[in-house]
């Protein structure tokens, strides 16, 4: 049986409001196999956004600690998560968060510059004409459709072909036939490389295409099954 590469051990979250204290999670317990896939289902404020960034380290936990790969995030300062991170996690949010002032080429080149990656500008190329965006390089995302935008966030994200890939409702602005589009782009990659893929979606067609799904309702774990081939 394949390790756990990302824990989550009696994870909380909890912020301070004008109204009190607000819990955003709560006794937070699973663990996600290297290589498998996860899909994090719940309605709208249930806190996947916000479990999806404790796990990828862009956050910290009121209670609790994330393991990834073996390594407890809260044993790091911010540097040092943020460098964790450059080396094992890719992400890919679901505002897409390209820099407006870069190219698509540029958006995806940035992470391979800091990764001090070789020949970064071929290897951005050709993962954005993987993704069928290799006419739209030169372009920025202002001049780019949701969907590609979406396709160029990917690119971004598995351009250091990170161990690890988060993705906050990936299909969740996009119209059907474009979703399944990015949905088969996701899972392919993460064949390719045998990433760990986990995923924050209300999409339950998207969730079946994982190896496991996980329920949150108002910051609370419900229920945690194995996928049903059947289901």
């Amino acid at each position: 049986m394949s390790r756990a590469f990302v824990e989550a051990q009696n994870l909380g979250k909890q912020v301070i409001t004008r109204d009190g204290v607000l819990t955003l999670l709560h006794d937070i317990n699973f663990s996600v196999e290297a290589g498998t896939s996860l899909a994090i289902l719940g309605t709208s404020g249930s806190g996947k956004t916000t479990l999806l960034g404790l796990l990828a380290g862009l956050d910290t936990p009121t209670e609790g600690e994330v393991i990834l790969d073996g390594q407890a995030l809260n044993t790091f300062d911010e540097d040092g998560r943020a460098q964790l991170r450059a080396e094992l996690v890719g992400f890919v949010f679901q505002n897409f968060q390209l820099l407006p002032g870069l190219t698509a080429l540029e958006n995806v080149m940035l992470p391979l510059e800091l990764a001090q990656t070789p020949h970064p500008r071929e290897t951005a190329s050709e993962l954005l004409v993987r993704v069928g965006l290799g006419e739209r390089l030169h372009h920025y995302p202002n001049q780019l459709s949701g969907g590609e935008q979406q396709r160029c966030a990917i690119a971004r994200a598995f351009a250091t072909q990170p161990r690890c890939l988060f993705a906050d409702e990936p299909t969740g602005n996009l119209d059907s036939k474009t979703g399944k589009r990015i949905i088969a782009l996701l899972f392919e990659l993460n064949s390719e490389h045998g990433t760990t893929l986990i995923m924050a979606t209300h999409d339950h067609n998207l969730s079946k295409m994982c190896h496991r799904r996980l329920y949150l309702d108002a910051g609370h774990i419900i229920d945690s099954p194995a996928i049903d081939p059947h289901d």
